[in-house]
């Protein structure tokens, strides 16, 4: 086996240090949205996606998930990585929408302040591309435990 490959895919530092960066994301990006949700949903009411009634429960319960998911992940609660793949494909299809449409709107991702611009819809497309290559090697790490018969931190 090579060094690398032993490094990646057999070492549990790797793992968690990306599971930890991973769920930290989503608290931070949860808790954010969480402090302001009126703010929160002006921003989703952008998107033009949901009826006026939907707009604060969405805007409460949307990042209430990410903060519980980012959380479940950094202490490797089953489940977790599961959701934060469904959110982050979400978001995926939700901004290559907005950049397919030129829309110029607020991404809301981190913050219901962040830029209004096409460009930021890229960058937080482009950025959550990485945050599913890291979903990606989690999912691979664990598939390499369980083929090897190890069934170490593989509950996420």
């Amino acid at each position: 086996m090579s060094p690398l490959k032993r490094v990646l895919f057999y070492s549990p530092w790797l793992y968690r240090a990306s599971r930890i960066f991973l769920g930290c994301i989503f608290i931070w990006a949860g808790g954010a949205k969480l402090i302001r949700p009126r703010t929160f949903a002006r921003t989703i009411s952008g998107w033009d996606l949901l009826p006026y009634d939907m707009l604060i429960p969405v805007a409460i319960g949307l990042p209430a998930i990410e903060l519980l998911a980012g959380l479940g992940l950094v202490f490797s609660i089953r489940g977790s990585l599961s959701v934060i793949t469904g959110l982050l494909l979400a978001f995926l299809v939700l901004l290559g929408r907005g950049i397919l449409d030129n829309l110029n709107i607020d991404c809301g991702c981190f913050s219901p302040d962040d830029l209004h611009s096409q460009k930021s819809l890229m960058i937080a497309f482009y950025r959550d591309l990485g945050l599913m290559g890291i979903v990606s090697y989690l999912f691979m790490w664990r598939w390499f435990q369980r083929r090897s018969g190890m069934e170490c931190e593989i509950r996420t």
